[in-house]
């Protein structure tokens, strides 16, 4: 069995897939193909779907026009080790300011999520879901022989 998440783009998914993998580690863009008959999303060959990998997990996307079917309540979660990283993909994905939700919106209606990663700055070792920084940085450390 394959789970894979679905994207529905109005117009330039194929722009969109080849901004995404040169932003995230892991990603390609994969196949496209168009529809090659008529169809209620549009005329023959307009109505296009990919399969693509973002940050090694499988994507497929389907470019159909103006009938948005897209969940907006629903996001891409990019997990980021620093700062800095989260602050160059919202700027790269074309807005500085995450909205009330902490979400970005990309050209083509997407939203992105992005969390740093706590991380001990004195060990390097990054905090584990529901672990706080407070309790890494209480750990003991090993002095150096």
């Amino acid at each position: 069995m394959k789970v894979r998440q679905h994207l529905w783009f109005r117009h330039d998914m194929e722009r969109a897939i080849e901004l995404y993998a040169s932003l995230i580690p892991g990603s390609s863009a994969g196949w496209v193909s168009n529809i090659l008959t008529e169809s209620p999303n549009g005329p023959a060959g307009s109505v296009k779907f990919a399969g693509f990998t973002l940050g090694n997990c499988p994507y497929m996307g389907f470019e159909a026009g103006p009938f948005d079917r897209s969940d907006h309540r629903s996001s891409i979660t990019i997990e980021c080790a620093t700062e800095d990283e989260a602050s160059r993909l919202r700027h790269a994905l074309g807005k500085e300011c995450p909205d009330d939700c902490g979400r970005v919106r990309d050209p083509w209606g997407i939203y992105w999520q992005f969390r740093v990663k706590p991380q001990d700055i004195a060990t390097g070792i990054t905090a584990e879901p529901g672990q706080d920084a407070r309790a890494i940085a209480a750990r003991p450390t090993v002095a150096a022989a």
